[in-house]
This record gives C-alpha cells, sequence and structure tokens, in this order.
C-alpha cells in the first residue's frame, strides 16, 4: 500500500514543485566550476575555479525544465544555468558589466534546489 502511494503521490508533489519554480518561486543552483571572463579590450579576468550559489528566476528553471522534458543533453543543461549565472550573479540581474562574458567550465559539482 505505502508504495502505490508513493507511486501516485511523488509525481504530484514534484510537479507542483516544479510549475511553482517555474512561474513564480525560481530555483537556486550552487555549483563548484570555473568561470572565465570576456569583455571589452583590457577587462578579461584569467578562468578560475569559484564556489557560486545563486537564486535564479522563475524563467530559467522554466527553461531547464522545458530542455530537459525535450531530452536537452548535459551540455545544453549547463549552458542554460551559466546563462542564469552570467545574468544574476556576475551582471547583478543585468545591472553591471555590460557585455560581459561568463565561460562556465570543469565542473566539480552542481546542484539545483527548488
Amino acid at each position: 500500500m505505502e508504495g502505490e502511494v508513493k507511486k501516485r503521490w511523488q509525481p504530484q508533489i514534484r510537479a507542483k514543485a516544479k510549475k511553482k519554480a517555474a512561474t513564480t518561486g525560481g530555483l537556486v543552483v550552487s555549483t563548484r566550476a570555473r568561470f572565465g571572463f570576456t569583455a571589452a579590450a583590457g577587462t578579461t579576468d584569467d578562468a578560475r575555479i569559484r564556489d557560486v550559489t545563486q537564486a535564479l528566476p522563475p524563467e530559467y528553471a522554466d527553461q531547464l525544465f522545458s530542455a530537459g522534458e525535450q531530452g536537452a543533453g548535459e551540455d545544453q543543461l549547463r549552458q542554460i544555468a551559466a546563462d542564469g549565472l552570467a545574468r544574476m550573479y556576475f551582471r547583478a540581474n543585468n545591472s553591471r558589466a555590460h557585455g560581459l562574458g561568463v565561460e562556465f567550465t570543469d565542473v566539480e559539482r552542481l546542484d539545483i534546489e527548488l
């Protein structure tokens, strides 16, 4: 009986959490990876390993879930997370460092929390 309840309950709970993340709540990405930057001449920073934990808005949760459901590969999913981290962490929600390109490589750890 317990197994049947879990089998029916868990998908509903997951679907509700995904919907909330994709529409209002967003998600939190925590990673340890190599980040490098490209920008205007003379302002490039050498890549280095960083620990970053950052909340991302719902649109990135939606992109990640949609891409995952469509069979996106690891590289595509990582790029979506990288785009979100670039916008929110490195460019402060695009309020500074306009034109800063962020490279996200050598991922040691990547955790996503709803």
